[in-house]
């Protein structure tokens, strides 16, 4: 699953995250997620997560300083599934080791946060990596798309690969193209979207946008894509509404996918 869980703005009244977090954590539960790629997440806001998740360990790091302050783009992960193998966090710039580096034309610091993985119950090894695109800077869009993709080159080592994240683009995009169809040097082989190569087909809207209001029409702005060596079974953009209130501003996006052994 990959969720953006809109940081916590007490200025979202109604909305603020005070009065969505058990709905949050409720719905990762409901929706049996092994693991998910969340954005926006402040470390209090981790916390309250990890209190409500049990079974759940996580990676990552707040952006504007590589420890606690700024939003995560944190990758929570069921223990009793996955045994956690190495982890990091990289900055979405042209310093990619600085911790709260920014590079572009972006707005704010940017990270990407990955995982390597074995699979408790098949035995096999996968890289998951999750990151939360500046939402102004189309420059940075596509850089952070093409770095991503050749570190993924040494960080994966030949690994199938899952990447989640909100891009702040759709997929008419130049930094969707470049992350699914390029050919780049130095890189792993482009990524597929899992909604187009579901063996299952698709569920739910086709836009994962809805400032807490409607769902908003060609607004798919969160993605799971995968590497050649992952199939997708199923794949849905969850509408999950209670009382008239969503639980956050953007969809979760949920695949059921399986890693091919190497």
């Amino acid at each position: 699953m990959t969720f953006n869980i809109r940081y916590n703005n007490p200025g979202d009244g109604v909305n603020a995250w005070p009065n969505r977090k058990d709905w949050v954590a409720g719905l990762i539960r409901f929706h049996n997620a092994d693991v998910v790629g969340v954005q926006e997440a402040l470390a209090d806001m981790m916390s309250d997560l990890d209190a409500r998740l049990p079974g759940f360990a996580r990676v990552g790091v707040g952006r504007a300083d590589g420890k606690l302050a700024g939003e995560f783009s944190a990758i929570m992960y069921r223990t009793d599934r996955l045994a956690l193998l190495d982890s990091g966090t990289f900055w979405l710039s042209t310093t990619p080791e600085i911790a709260g580096s920014k590079g572009w034309d972006t707005a704010i610091e940017r990270v990407a946060t990955w995982a390597r993985f074995r699979d408790k119950r098949t035995g096999c090894s996968h890289v998951h990596l999750n990151t939360h695109f500046d939402h102004v800077g189309e420059t940075a869009r596509q850089e952070s798309a093409r770095l991503i993709r050749r570190r993924l080159v040494s960080l994966a080592n030949g690994l199938p690969i899952i990447v989640t994240g909100d891009f702040n683009t759709d997929p008419t995009s130049a930094a969707y193209r470049i992350l699914t169809r390029d050919t780049l040097p130095d890189a792993v082989t482009p990524l597929a979207d899992a909604m187009l190569i579901s063996e299952g087909g698709h569920y739910g809207p086709t836009s994962t946008w809805t400032a807490f209001k409607a769902i908003e029409p060609g607004r798919r702005i969160d993605y799971v894509m995968v590497s050649p060596g992952v199939t997708v079974l199923s794949h849905g953009i969850l509408p999950d509404y209670w009382d008239g209130r969503f639980p956050s501003d953007h969809l979760p996006v949920i695949a059921a996918v399986v890693p091919n052994c190497r």
